[in-house]
């Protein structure tokens, strides 16, 4: 037989699996088989159609509402004796809450453990590799699963099924995928059935028979001939549900046969069928209470006491259950109408209680914010038009952040959207600014913002979370604007008040404070205060990881990155900003800014590396990331230095000294932003042979500048003064903790000043010390920009022509006759890991033929022709 999944409600300490990506627990009636009433009757031809399923991938069970597709399915799948993952859809599911829900089905199985394949974080969307890391998951698992997806109509979302399709096409035979729907689901079925993939059962199929029909009625206690159960199927085209009903409402006749006669299914509606024939059956209390919770997809009997004003919710329900009319059980006291009633009444709501269904929206948000259900109390606050309340319960819980973080902002924006401008309440105007803030208009964050604080302390629900909204928002307008004093104060603001929160609140939000020491590092970094910045990043990223904090994570790892760029250390600086764009895939979230600032690092890190090829492409990704607007100082001096240092490489001037100009306004001046812009500049005018002008582009550049005083060095040796370019070289040194990208080029400078001076030992003796730390960290750039000085000082070490494309010693081969790209790498790195063909491609998600093709490449470009060499050619150059 097959097992239930049961997840037990989430709250403190339990796991992060137990909670959806909109911060709710997982309902065990999603993942549960529903069970059986004793009416149920089995019907051995659908279920030996079903056994179908077990030899194709894909079964689809197709009809319309009331056609007993889910009791059928459930009965079957009990039955099985392998696991099965159920999963019942909720309406208009995005793709990563869909995603999420179903891997919590395979976790709750036991098919795969989370740390396997992980769960998205988002709501919105999944990221591609985790639907991989899914397929190959799904593919070696032992032994087949089942997976069934109930009320699959409710999934609206195309990129569902086509990402369905891919799982579907990738998992292999172990995976049978059964659709329960009322329409036709977004995948290709075409190919399925030209392929002889596709189990179908339809609704023709689905009818009962008259025969069927004899045997469900003697289940409701009625005994009716075969005549008149025929004519009753012709009547209802044997429609479960309408059989159901009927049978339900003969049961309180005094003669079932003549009443079912004289049923006639098209002289009206099913609605009017079932509040005229069903409905009014129910006494005033349960009609009343049908009536009210029809508002709500789910719900327990205190929130249908609270909607009803009443106590008697737990009876009737239980009462409608065991009857089973109209009402389902979920588990643990969950409950929910059947989707057709539930229409009927919400219509019928409208039309004989008119201006009810606001009143009830509200009373269902207080109870739910009461329980600490926050994302549903914030869709009924919105949908009864209490901004008021809807704001304030975003911001009295701490959940500001949330506007940000990627998990929850794209519904929070659409939510919010509604907000009337009559709604001018702190919180309402703290929302405001959070979204200005989210889109780089800081003028009109910041009116809202002051608003705001103007009211807080008297008209605000809770000051004290009103207030340390203000300091986050106060931190990230700061950032935005190039002002570390005021993100210091805003932090400072910050840290005194946690001190009033005497409850879990910040516990559920870490995101608050990881965006306010993610908000005040950048502004930090961007004034030049390395120590400081590292200092509030760092204790981001050694937070406990989370889904919540994932993107604050990203947007650290990423400006560590550049700061151990601009101190000169690549290879550092490259695996930070690799982590960081893992840190956002790890739980499937949406590339955010911290994905442009780490592609930009390592863009300029492939330019440094003479990877001119690789470091366009990154630019280019780099474009496509981050919100709308305008960049933030950090982002906009990364993006500006990049482009800039790629113009330069590739020798296009204009380009580069385009984007050496200021390419933000902010509040505080960027030593290194000036600094690294001037120092672009003045080498862009020397590549043109203009010294005098590349002179003069220093001259207001920050003091201490190594990379100014670079270039102000090659501008006097450019006109024949060595001695000056050594005592301004002396004059800024590189600091005690500078990496190859810094110390390097300044060696250069040094050693081409000695060689014009007439001292070529010195000059010898310094440019070898430059090799040395180059070598570490795979540095070219700087060498093939001292120009033909460069093939003057490699004629007294030929080993060391690599630097400049050249044949070693002897005219053999070059050392690498081409880059390798960066999953060629990543097969090499497995490579020197001893791993197999098999083991790199399951490790990568990627097919073996694409390894082996990889591998192919490495051969080729490394020179030689069985693994073991590749390895140790990689570690002689250094690419291990």
């Amino acid at each position: 037989m097959s097992t239930v999944v049961t997840v037990e409600p989430s709250g403190p300490g339990t796991a992060a699996t137990e909670v959806d990506p909109l911060g709710a627990p997982y309902l065990p009636g999603r993942f549960t088989v529903p069970a059986r009433p004793p009416t149920f009757l089995r019907r051995r031809r659908l279920h030996d159609h079903l056994d179908e399923a077990l030899t194709t991938p894909l079964t689809m069970v197709n009809g319309a509402a009331g056609a007993g597709k889910t009791l059928l399915v459930a009965d079957w799948a009990d039955g099985l004796d392998l696991p099965v993952c159920w999963l019942t859809a909720d309406a208009d599911l995005a793709p990563g809450l869909f995603w999420a829900h179903l891997m919590q089905s395979l976790h709750g199985q036991g098919v795969l453990t989370p740390g396997e394949v992980g769960s998205p974080a988002d709501a919105d969307q999944v990221d591609s590799k985790l639907l991989a890391r899914l397929a190959v998951g799904l593919a070696g698992h032992q032994g087949p699963v089942v997976v069934v997806l109930d009320e699959f109509h409710r999934v609206t979302d195309p990129g569902i099924g086509e990402q369905l399709d891919f799982v579907l096409q990738h998992a292999g035979p172990a995976l049978h995928l059964v659709l329960v729907t009322r329409t036709e689901p977004l995948l290709p079925l075409h190919r399925y059935r030209a392929a002889g993939t596709l189990t179908e059962i339809r609704n023709a199929e689905l009818a009962f028979t008259p025969e069927e029909t004899r045997g469900l009625l003697r289940l409701h206690g009625l005994e009716l001939s075969l005549a008149a159960c025929r004519c009753l199927v012709e009547r209802t085209e044997g429609w479960a549900a309408g059989l159901r009903l009927c049978a339900l409402a003969a049961q309180d006749a005094d003669d079932a046969e003549t009443y079912l006669k004289e049923f006639e299914a098209g002289q009206s509606t099913v609605a009017d069928y079932l509040l005229g024939e069903v409905l009014t059956l129910q006494s005033p209390e349960t009609q009343d209470l049908l009536l009210r919770v029809s508002i709500l997809d789910r719900f327990t009997p205190g929130l249908a006491d609270a909607l009803t004003g009443r106590d008697d919710a737990e009876r009737i329900l239980e009462g409608l259950r065991r009857r089973n009319a109209f009402v389902e059980s979920l588990g643990h006291s969950h409950y929910r109408l059947h989707p057709l009633l539930r229409e009927i009444l919400r219509s019928h709501l409208e039309v004989t209680r008119p201006g009810l269904r606001r009143r009830l929206h509200r009373l269902a948000a207080q109870w739910l914010h009461h329980s600490g259900d926050l994302p549903e109390s914030l869709a009924h606050a919105a949908a009864a038009g209490d901004w008021e309340f809807t704001a304030a319960a975003l911001v009295d819980d701490l959940a500001i952040g949330q506007l940000f973080t990627g998990l929850h902002a794209g519904g929070l924006a659409g939510l919010f959207s509604g907000m009337t401008p009559r709604t001018t309440s702190p919180a309402a105007e703290l929302i405001r600014a959070a979204r200005a803030l989210d889109h780089r208009d800081v003028t009109r964050g910041l009116a809202h913002l002051h608003r705001a604080e103007q009211t807080l302390a008297t008209e605000a629900t809770d000051p004290t979370a009103a207030q340390l909204s203000c300091a986050l928002l106060e931190a990230h307008a700061a950032r935005l604007t190039g002002a570390p004093g005021r993100a210091e104060k805003a932090a400072r603001s910050a840290q005194g008040l946690r001190e009033e929160v005497r409850d879990e609140r910040l516990e559920r939000h870490p995101e608050l404070d990881a965006l306010l020491l993610t908000h005040l590092g950048a502004a930090q970094l961007w004034a030049g205060r390395f120590d400081e910045a590292r200092d509030a990043l760092g204790t981001v990223v050694a937070s406990p990881v989370g889904a919540a904090t994932a993107l604050p994570r990203q947007e650290c790892l990423s400006h560590l990155a550049l700061i151990d760029y601009l101190e000169g250390w690549l290879d550092r600086a490259e695996r930070k900003a690799l982590a960081a764009l893992a840190e956002a895939e790890r739980y499937g979230l949406p590339p955010s800014s911290g994905s442009s600032v780490g592609h930009l690092v390592r863009a300029v890190v492939a330019v440094e590396r003479d990877e001119l090829d690789l470091a366009e492409r990154l630019l280019g990704e780099a474009a496509g990331f981050g919100p709308g607007g305008a960049d933030d100082p950090v982002t906009a001096a990364g993006r500006a230095l990049a482009t800039a240092r790629l113009r330069l490489a590739q020798g296009d001037i204009p380009a580069a000294l385009a984007a050496t100009e200021p390419a933000c306004t902010a509040e505080t001046v960027s030593p290194w932003e000036r600094g690294r812009a001037a120092a672009l500049a003045s080498a862009a005018h020397l590549a043109e042979g203009h010294p005098e002008t590349a002179a003069r582009a220093l001259l207001g550049a920050p003091d201490g500048q190594t990379p100014c005083a670079v270039q102000g060095a090659r501008a006097l040796l450019a006109t024949g003064h060595p001695d000056a370019a050594i005592e301004l070289l002396d004059a800024a040194p590189p600091g005690t903790g500078a990496g190859p990208a810094v110390t390097v080029p300044a060696l250069l400078a040094r050693a081409q000043a000695h060689s014009l001076a007439g001292d070529p030992a010195a000059a010898r003796r310094v440019f070898s010390r430059a090799l040395l730390e180059a070598r570490r960290e795979h540095l070219r750039r700087p060498f093939l920009e001292t120009g033909p000085w460069l093939h003057r000082m490699l004629a007294h070490d030929p080993t060391e022509k690599w630097l400049t494309g050249d044949t070693g010693p002897g005219g053999s081969a070059p050392l690498v006759v081409e880059d390798l790209s960066e999953r060629e790498h990543d097969v090499l790195v497995r490579l020197a890991r001893m791993m197999s063909t098999e083991e790199i491609a399951a490790d990568l998600y990627v097919s073996v033929n694409t390894v082996k093709t990889h591998l192919k490449g490495v051969f080729r470009k490394l020179a030689v022709n069985r693994r073991t060499d590749a390895v140790r050619r990689a570690r002689e150059l250094g690419l291990l």
